[in-house]
């Protein structure tokens, strides 16, 4: 028997899910904009806030963070991939299930150095594109949204809200990204 998810407001939570068979379906970047529209979709339909998201060829990982009154990250979730999967499979003409799997998901705030776990995830959703030969840089932006972490001026494709620890690491976004991205390129420890 599978475990219960910890649902409740106020949490973060990593998300992940592969797609069926852990195929490359979404190598085109037109798939890639798809689904970053059914997280829009999502946005504008329920309550929560995106922190970060990244989207690979096979697998996705969104941050998200519930909040008080909002959905269950169980409903905010199951209404992205269902919406990606109908639209998907309208779009290649083709019929079956997209998703590997029901999603996994870990619990920032329940980790032992909380911040600085969802710093390490922020980095390693930037550095998913660079492993897969994406781009060369982590700090360049890829279908995701760690670049509004590292730059202040960057504009997402989709609404990023920055994360309470990551906005305490400094008085102006500015010296929050500098230091994030010092501790990134090892020149500083937190």
């Amino acid at each position: 028997m599978r475990k219960p998810r910890y649902i409740a407001p106020n949490i973060t939570y990593h998300v992940t899910s592969r797609l069926i068979e852990c195929r490359n379906m979404m190598e085109d970047e037109r798939i890639k904009a798809l689904f970053e529209y059914c997280i829009t979709l999502a946005l504008e339909k329920y309550s929560f806030e995106l922190i970060n998201y990244q989207i690979m060829d096979n697998h996705i990982h969104l941050l998200i963070r519930t909040v008080e009154g909002g959905a269950s990250i169980s409903r905010i979730v199951q209404y992205i991939k269902s919406r990606f999967a109908q639209r998907f499979n309208r779009m290649m003409q083709r019929t079956g299930p997209v998703w590997n799997e029901r999603f996994k998901d870990s619990i920032v705030e329940f980790a032992d150095n909380p911040r600085m776990y969802l710093l390490n995830l922020i980095w390693y959703f930037a550095n998913n594109p660079v492993r897969a030969g994406k781009v060369q840089s982590p700090y360049e932006s890829y279908f995701g949204g760690s670049k509004a972490y590292f730059d202040s001026n960057y504009r997402p494709n989709i609404k990023i809200t920055l994360h309470q620890y990551f906005l305490e690491l400094g008085d102006t976004l500015e010296e929050c990204a500098a230091l994030l991205c010092a501790y990134f390129n090892g020149e500083l420890l937190l």
